[in-house]
Order: structure tokens, then sequence, then C-alpha cells
């Protein structure tokens, strides 16, 4: 399981549950993936972090850094 963070969201219009992965969100165009159940859509999510860092490596552009929590 990756570091990066994901946002779940249900969509009355699409009836799905939309996936954005802040991190991302300057190089990717957001929602970047979808499924019917969260369960599904969390998968997927997982998938296409695992991509867009192996297309991001094989290309030697840079990585985004996962935020993490700041805990005072």
């Amino acid at each position: 399981m990756s570091r990066y963070s994901m946002i779940i969201q249900w969509s009355n219009e699409d009836q799905l549950f939309l996936v954005t992965i802040p991190e991302f969100a300057l190089r990717v165009v957001m929602p970047c993936t979808h499924d019917n159940t969260r369960e599904k859509a969390i998968r997927n999510g997982e998938e296409v972090i695992d991509m867009y860092l192996e297309a991001w490596e094989a290309e030697g552009e840079s990585i985004p850094e996962p935020s993490t929590l700041q805990i005072a």
C-alpha cells in the first residue's frame, strides 16, 4: 500500500465513488478513477498510483512526495 492520500467521494450525478489523489492534482486530471463500490474504487486508486509512479520513473520525471499528517 502506498503512502499517498486518496479522497473517495460519492457522486450522485455519476452514481459512482470517485477517487482523487491530492499529491497528483497538479499533474493528473482529477478524479483519476472511480467504481461502483468504495472497496473497488480504493483498489483502483492504488493501481492508478502505482501506474503513474512507474510511468514517471520510467520517463525520468520527478515524483511528487506523499503528504503526511502533521500533528502539533
